[in-house]
């Protein structure tokens, strides 16, 4: 379909212009809303690079043992934000526990990796491959996400997105996705073009690849559009109050793309600053202050996202967890088993799932970590076969046994 004439829309991040033919899915966006049952459902996966504390983050303030391990650093119980008698928030997570109230956040402690390394490098590289041990896997389990689920003649290259520099290992493989460090540097060429703009274009112009070549296409028109509407002026909805940093701008920009109905389905976003060796701090301190702009960024991009909310899907992990004690420092040092989060509309939320090991000196992983019940897989797994639709997890997450009769059944 041919545009005649310039198209405004005063409630979409995307305006039209120009005389070009609008690829389908865009069509979509400009000429109304697409009906629930033939929405995008979209999996985002959030990454606490550095090994979370997850017994600081939620608190099993029921149990005895984790106050005297922990003398100096652990949150109090009047200061906890409680979720069920036994575990608790800390009080930076307040911003999300309206979410909980609400039931569509859920917590499975005790999850992670199976890998006993403590290696922060290794460790991330295994949960982005979705194979622990296995240092061979040349893609990432995201991008494998993707391979099953039925081909769309109108696919956009906004399909598979990464909110960042580079593209990361967890989105590396055979299905095409992008990064996008900033929406504002997203230029379609010219004199005025950023060096960005100019090596996305170069990319897919020289490529061989015709669905590279195709989506490629698509993308220089979302492009234009963006950039004619001011992504720099975009408006969160009321309540949505992004905090300032690199993941509150880019759960806000991926709130954009998401508004603008350019077809994400999956996405990642990562968050640094969690390894906390020294003065870790409880109510206050290093970590207080990284989960305040964690959870005010998760808070404000659910609230932006409005009715998309529905059929989005937020899944939350760190490397490793972080020691049961206290070290001679005020810190933790490198653990085993974490606490994930999952949020969105079909998440059957408030509610802490997996089976809790215990911190007793018995009950300890290598006499010092919290221990694993829930493999990360299992929760992930949930996602992509529950919400993305993709039954074939054998691929998506190679030599582990994920049947659906396994699951946490965290999703409605």
């Amino acid at each position: 379909m041919a545009i005649t004439r310039r198209i405004f829309m005063r409630n979409s991040a995307l305006a039209v212009v120009g005389t070009a033919a609008i690829p389908s899915f865009l069509t979509r966006a400009a000429y109304g809303a697409v009906e629930p049952g033939l929405r995008t459902k979209r999996l985002v996966v959030i990454f606490q690079r550095g090994a979370a504390d997850g017994l600081n983050i939620v608190i099993p303030h029921g149990e005895q043992a984790y106050y005297a391990m922990r003398p100096s650093i652990n949150i109090p119980r009047n200061s906890v934000l409680d979720l069920d008698g036994l575990f608790g928030l800390h009080p930076g997570m307040a911003p999300l526990q309206p979410v909980w109230d609400k039931r569509h956040l859920a917590v499975v402690h005790a999850a992670g990796s199976p890998d006993p390394t403590r290696s922060h490098f290794d460790a991330q590289d295994f949960m982005e491959s979705g194979t622990p041990g296995v240092k061979a896997t040349d893609n990432g389990w995201l991008n494998r996400s993707l391979h099953a689920l039925p081909d769309s003649p109108d696919k956009s290259a906004f399909r598979a997105i990464a909110l960042g520099p580079s593209l990361p290992r967890i989105l590396s493989g055979q299905e095409p996705a992008i990064a996008v460090n900033n929406i504002n540097d997203f230029g379609v060429g010219g004199r005025n073009a950023s060096p960005t703009a100019n090596t996305f274009e170069a990319m897919y112009a020289n490529s061989v690849d015709a669905v590279l070549h195709g989506t490629g296409q698509e993308t220089f028109e979302a492009v234009k559009m963006l950039r004619s509407a001011n992504p720099a002026k975009y408006t969160p909805a009321v309540g949505a109050n992004y905090p300032r940093g690199r993941f509150g701008d880019s759960l806000k920009q991926l709130a954009q793309l998401i508004k603008a109905n350019l077809g994400v389905q999956v996405a990642f976003a990562d968050i640094g600053g969690w390894d906390h060796h020294v003065n870790e701090g409880n109510t206050q301190g290093q970590l207080a202050n990284v989960l305040r702009e964690f959870s005010q960024s998760l808070a404000a991009f659910w609230i932006d996202l409005g009715d998309l909310a529905e059929e989005t899907v937020v899944v939350t992990m760190s490397e490793f967890g972080r020691t049961a004690r206290e070290n001679g420092n005020r810190g933790t040092d490198h653990g085993h088993a974490n606490v994930m989060f999952v949020m969105g509309g079909p998440v059957k939320g408030g509610k802490v799932y997996g089976r809790w090991p215990g911190l007793d000196q018995s009950q300890l992983y290598e006499g010092r970590d919290l221990a694993i019940t829930t493999d990360f897989r299992r929760v992930l797994g949930e996602a992509v076969y529950q919400h993305l639709g993709n039954k074939a997890l054998d691929q998506v997450f190679p030599g582990f046994e994920n049947q659906q009769g396994k699951f946490l059944r965290y999703l409605g």
